[in-house]
């Protein structure tokens, strides 16, 4: 455990010189970042950056080519450790819901503390139950997911990430796919999941969330993060080119 003992505690995730490459192509070149628990940390960037790398080398859906991810004191990179186990205290929401269509809403919310042992299907059904009422869709659980709207599918996604009691929540880019009028009800979800102290890490083209709701706003370019800051600096007084170049076509 000597490695947990210069741990800081309220560090959740450590990220050093991670680089990824697929072939010849390097799409990530060196991040290094840390994540504190209750921080919200929204990343933006241009298309192809290596946004959505980075957020998902932080579970090893993406394995690093170098460098090293460390979660709760643990380097996930290290190939004796248990990712999967891991990965049950790190919740992921995608901008495609993923979820089973044969199964009902509150069915898809169950299977994985049913079926990977962290609770039983009474437990289970009822933290489903508690879950849809929190965001506001406690009458749609016995119905199917082709029997809902784009927003509540995202929600749905939400809930069942959440039905793990994860230690952090990363998203995505989870509006993109999204119709514009059913934005607000995501980002609403979002919006009260931070306020209850959830740490996450969120892929957004919505600079009002970022700007809003996040405690950092991390501009990654070019494979890099080029600069970082509270939301209000980050906003009004960008330092880097590049950035200044960005928020003058998103904003």
């Amino acid at each position: 455990m000597s490695d947990n003992q210069n741990f800081n505690n309220n560090v959740l995730i450590e990220v050093k010189d991670l680089h990824k490459a697929f072939g010849d192509h390097e799409v990530l070149k060196g991040i290094n970042t840390t994540i504190s628990k209750g921080e919200v940390v929204a990343i933006i960037g241009p298309s192809g950056c290596g946004k959505s790398t980075f957020l998902r080398s932080l579970n090893m859906l993406e394995v690093p080519t170098s460098g090293s991810v460390l979660f709760e004191g643990v380097d996930i990179t290290d190939k004796s450790v248990d990712i999967n186990k891991t990965r049950q205290k790190i919740g992921m929401v995608f901008q495609q819901f993923n979820l089973f269509p044969n199964m009902t809403v509150k069915e898809n919310i169950m299977l994985a503390p049913v079926k990977l042992q962290i609770m039983g299907s009474e437990d289970a059904e009822a933290k489903a139950e508690e879950l849809l009422a929190r965001i506001g869709l406690a009458d749609k659980a016995e119905m199917y997911p082709d029997q809902l709207s784009g927003g509540q599918k995202q929600r749905i996604a939400i809930a069942r990430s959440l039905a793990m009691n994860p230690d952090v929540m990363l998203f995505d880019e989870p509006t993109s796919a999204l119709d514009p009028e059913m934005v607000g009800e995501v980002l609403s979800l979002m919006k009260d999941l931070a306020k209850s102290g959830m740490t996450m890490v969120v892929v957004t083209h919505e600079m009002g969330f970022a700007r809003e709701v996040a405690s950092r706003v991390v501009f990654i370019n070019d494979g890099t993060i080029q600069e970082e800051n509270a939301p209000e600096a980050f906003f009004a007084d960008p330092k880097n080119p590049r950035l200044k170049d960005f928020l003058s076509k998103v904003l």
